[in-house]
């Protein structure tokens, strides 16, 4: 009984949800950064003519730099979230081990209470 009732304890503590995968999974499962504005949209090669030719490779100097700026954000913010869950996910792991240790602990000297009076 005192296993079933340790099991039955971790099962619950361990479905306790976590906001950020929440977030994740409302998001139909894709992680996009929040600080770094809208990812450049790609531009298209005009090569009617000379002109627009060099027009063209412009706007596709400007996509890369701002592309550029738009990986690094998005790397840098990703990696705090990575880190950031890491964390959380640390802590209540170490939380409920504690958690549970107590539990065993206070289970075990209720049980011997109750068997010697």
């Amino acid at each position: 009984m005192f296993k079933n009732f340790c099991i039955t304890l971790v099962v619950m503590l361990v479905n306790i949800p976590i906001g950020t995968a929440g977030t994740i999974a409302t998001n139909n499962g894709v992680w996009s950064p929040s600080t770094c504005g809208t990812e450049p949209e790609v531009p298209t090669i005009d090569s009617s003519s000379p002109d627009a030719y060099n027009q063209s490779i412009e706007l596709i100097d400007d996509w890369q730099t701002k592309a550029n700026a738009y990986a690094t954000c998005a790397v840098s913010e990703a990696n705090a979230d990575i880190a950031l869950i890491a964390k959380i996910a640390n802590d209540t792991q170490a939380r409920l081990r504690t958690a549970i240790k107590n539990i065993t602990k206070d289970v075990a000297d209720a049980k011997a209470k109750l068997e010697n009076p």
